[in-house]
């Protein structure tokens, strides 16, 4: 079974756990891994994380721009399976019927809820209690694919999404581990996805980043905490974006929504549609990450904060 010829295509740091566990069970041939990116103000040329993970590991990497006319590389290598994981393109129909075994997803839902590209972010502000992952088969439609295989874990309410990747992840590369000997011995059973209970995670826009404070304060935590770490929620106060990570629940709203209504020692409480929302872990524009203790301890007079608007 160690001698199973396997593809893996994945990007991201939440990709990197699978491929892990499957490097120390099989051969993986190669990697498939979006190009390398310029990131930030300096525009510095970054590989993804698991093209740095897989070079460290003595794995050949494939990069190419437009898989659905690069593929041929792939096939040259004969895979016996390609296992997918956050790669990040669209895989053509040639490469996903070529493998014996299977051109196989490991998708983090329960599908087929929070079908697309940002299914954690998604379950986080909509304030689910559980999510998880699922192995599927794939094929030319966007998760569509029959369910080879899910497993859910809670998502608590002091869960973020950054928790929750890693969580996800951990749990992706327990399941790809138990599964693979599963496919080989002919030992599942594809269950047909019911099309009329999808839902879908499209990618996160700015429009999706901005905090309306006429909204519910749960509605407002949820997105906080479904955006943090990144990209991170924002608002605007005194015509400078501010970026929140963290947030808690208070009292009644005594204000206009947005309307600063109290400065406590560890945050900023800010009314909303209900009750108030207070920002504990902020960036302002232009300057670094902080606890928002911290920065009211630059301020001289905290109460000048109050009656203005965040918006």
């Amino acid at each position: 079974m160690n001698e199973l010829k396997i593809v893996y295509m994945g990007t991201p740091e939440f990709s990197v756990g699978p491929l892990r566990e499957l490097i120390n069970n099989y051969d993986v041939e190669l990697v498939v891994t979006q190009p390398d990116k310029y990131v930030g103000r300096k525009k510095v040329l970054t590989p993804s994380k698991v093209k740095e993970f897989a070079l460290e590991n003595g794995i050949k990497v494939f990069q190419p721009n437009k898989i659905r006319e690069e593929y041929k590389e792939i096939i040259d290598l004969k895979p016996d399976l390609i296992v997918t994981c956050a790669y990040g393109q669209i895989i053509p129909k040639e490469l996903i019927d070529y493998p014996k075994y299977g051109c196989i997803n490991i998708h983090a839902s329960l599908l087929p809820e929070y079908r697309g590209g940002a299914p954690i972010h998604h379950a986080v502000m909509d304030g689910k209690d559980k999510t998880g992952i699922t192995i599927m088969f794939m094929n030319e439609k966007m998760d569509e694919g029959d369910i080879l295989y899910q497993k859910e874990i809670p998502i608590l309410d002091t869960d973020n999404t950054s928790i929750m990747f890693d969580k996800l992840s951990l749990l992706g590369s327990e399941m790809i581990s138990e599964f693979i000997p599963k496919i080989i011995k002919g030992d599942i059973n594809p269950i047909k996805q019911d099309n009329t209970k999808a839902t879908y995670a499209y990618n996160i826009t700015k429009e999706d980043e901005k905090i309306d404070f006429n909204d519910y304060a749960t509605n407002i935590y949820n997105k906080i905490r479904g955006l943090s770490e990144i990209p991170g929620a924002y608002a605007f106060l005194d015509n400078k974006r501010i970026k929140i990570f963290n947030s808690k629940i208070g009292k009644e709203k005594t204000g206009r929504p947005g309307e600063i209504t109290n400065v406590y020692e560890d945050g900023i409480g800010i009314s909303s549609k209900d009750y108030e929302i207070i920002i504990t872990d902020i960036q302002i524009e232009g300057k670094t990450r902080e606890l928002v203790k911290d920065y009211l301890h630059g301020i001289q007079d905290k109460n000048k904060l109050i009656g203005k608007t965040i918006d």
